[in-house]
């Protein structure tokens, strides 16, 4: 389960995922959605 620990202020934008990197650092990456397909690498 998750715990809330503090308030820090960060401002969010939409279709960003936020998280806690290994360095305790705040970060974002872009989160996938349904409608959009990955590009297939070629060999």
């Amino acid at each position: 389960m998750a715990e809330k620990v503090m308030k820090c202020g960060v401002k969010k934008q939409a279709g960003y995922l936020y998280f806690i990197d290994k360095q305790g650092d705040i970060s974002r990456a872009k989160m996938a959605r349904g409608g959009e397909k990955k590009k297939k690498k070629r060999r």
